[in-house]
């Protein structure tokens, strides 16, 4: 069998072959209403606390590998510190932008 067989073949089953998953239509339930709305929000902003939290958690563990490896280029004598000193600070900058002055600045607290 060749290769332009094949493909053909190929091609002709995935257009018989019915496809198993269909969007559905017009099975929206409104029942709910605002209480759904409103214990929506809550479980989001909850989980947008534990999400902050586990951030912190990354961040403060990278800040560490980072001031190491910082550390043992001081001590190495290599160059581009300053270049990694100042990503450094810069992403510590935005990790407090990102979770106290921007949500702020949009007057959201969490």
């Amino acid at each position: 069998m060749t290769r332009c067989n094949s493909k053909r073949i190929t091609s002709i089953l995935c257009m018989l072959l019915p496809y198993s998953a269909f969007a559905k239509s017009g099975s929206v339930n409104y029942s709910w209403g605002a209480d759904a709305l409103a214990s929506m929000h809550d479980y989001v902003v909850t989980m947008m606390l534990y999400v902050q939290y586990i951030i912190y958690a990354v961040a403060g563990v990278f800040v560490i590998i980072s001031v190491f490896q910082i550390y043992i280029k001081m001590t190495a004598g290599d160059e581009g510190i300053t270049k990694q000193i100042l990503t450094l600070a810069g992403a510590c900058l935005f990790i407090v932008g990102a979770t106290f002055v921007f949500p702020a600045f949009f007057g959201y607290r969490i």
